[in-house]
């Protein structure tokens, strides 16, 4: 499995390098307040591509530490249940049958 995963990861490679090159192109990109900013296509891709996975791990943190949370209280539940069901001093007896002569 890993050697297929490193050959799928060569291809993607390839594929990439390739269009690095086929898109080296100067792109203008026009801001507010007259500001601009001039570089290649393909990094102006690979930045907004940055930058848009890093605003989407913000948006996604608090929730991932939300149910970190939860999950430690949980267990923290789970873990004072066991210690009371360990702890109690009886079982409960099942009901006995009587018969009748």
């Amino acid at each position: 499995m890993k050697f297929v995963s490193t050959i799928v990861g060569f291809i993607l490679f390839i594929l990439f390098f390739g269009f690095a090159l086929k898109n080296t192109q100067e792109v203008d990109l026009h801001f507010f307040l007259n500001y601009e900013l001039r570089g290649p296509l393909v990094l102006m891709l690979l930045g907004f591509f940055v930058a848009g996975a890093a605003l989407g791990i913000l948006a996604v943190t608090p929730t991932v530490f939300r149910h970190r949370r939860e999950t430690s209280k949980h267990k923290n539940t789970i873990v004072a249940l066991q210690t009371v069901a360990r702890t109690s001093v009886a079982q409960p007896q099942p009901d006995s049958v009587s018969t009748q002569q």
